[in-house]
């Protein structure tokens, strides 16, 4: 039987899987953007494009990398939800 107990874990477990997801993605673009902020600082450039080109480039390849990883996850995740679904009734 669903109760709000159930509920709430299931959220929760939703919620640390898309962060377990993004995990990668989320940190090395932000330590791109970390770097390419240090580089305009210092060599006092500040050009708009600068900042997002190696910003798009990293995920492009993190999805790269990552993403069959991203995707089995995922998909592991909701075929674990969807088997279950005749428990919470």
């Amino acid at each position: 039987m669903m109760t709000s107990d159930a509920a709430l874990q299931l959220v929760s477990h939703m919620f640390w899987i898309g962060l377990l997801i993004m995990a990668p993605l989320l940190i090395l673009v932000m330590l791109v953007g970390i770097l390419v902020s240090v580089f305009q600082v210092v060599t006092q450039i500040q050009e708009m494009s600068l900042s997002i080109i190696p910003k798009i480039v990293t995920v492009v390849l993190v999805l790269q990398i990552f993403g069959s990883w991203m995707l089995k996850t995922l998909v592991n995740y909701s075929a674990s939800v969807i088997s279950n679904i005749p428990d919470y009734f």
